[in-house]
C-alpha cells in the first residue's frame, strides 16, 4: 500500500512562493497520475491540479492557472507543486493523492490514496 507525505507548507505573504512536495513510499507511483487538492476552512475540498504518469501532461483549476505548476520526479517517487504569486484565497490545507490510472483525473472521489495534508497560509 502506497503512503504519501506532503511537506513544504508554511506561512507567506501575498505575492510570495512556496514549493510543496509529495513523497510516496511503499510502492512506485510512476505509473499513476497524481493530483493536488486543497481544502479551506468551511469549504469543500477542491481540485488544484494534476499530472499524468509521465509528467507530459498537466491540468489546473482556473483559479491557479498561470501561477501554480506541477512536476514530478519518478526516480524519486515525488510530485511537486510550485506555487507563485500566492493570494490570501490560496490559504488552505493542501493534499496530494494517487489516481488509479495513468491519465489525469480531476474529481476527488476518483483518487484512492491521500496524504495527510500540509497547511498553507497566505497573509495580505
Amino acid at each position: 500500500q502506497v503512503q504519501l507525505v506532503e511537506s513544504g507548507g508554511g506561512a507567506v505573504q501575498a505575492g510570495g512562493s512556496l514549493r510543496l512536495s509529495c513523497a510516496a513510499s511503499g510502492r512506485t507511483v510512476s505509473s499513476n497520475s497524481m493530483g493536488w487538492f486543497r481544502q479551506a476552512p468551511g469549504k469543500e475540498r477542491e481540485f488544484v491540479g494534476a499530472i499524468n504518469w509521465s509528467g507530459g501532461r498537466t491540468s489546473y483549476a482556473d483559479s491557479v492557472k498561470g501561477r501554480f505548476a506541477i512536476s514530478r520526479d519518478n526516480a524519486r517517487n515525488t510530485v511537486y507543486l510550485q506555487m507563485n504569486s500566492l493570494k490570501p484565497e490560496d490559504t488552505a490545507v493542501y493534499y496530494c493523492a494517487v489516481a488509479p490510472r495513468r491519465e489525469i483525473l480531476t474529481t476527488s472521489g476518483a483518487y484512492g490514496v491521500w496524504g495527510q495534508g500540509t497547511q498553507v497560509t497566505v497573509s495580505s
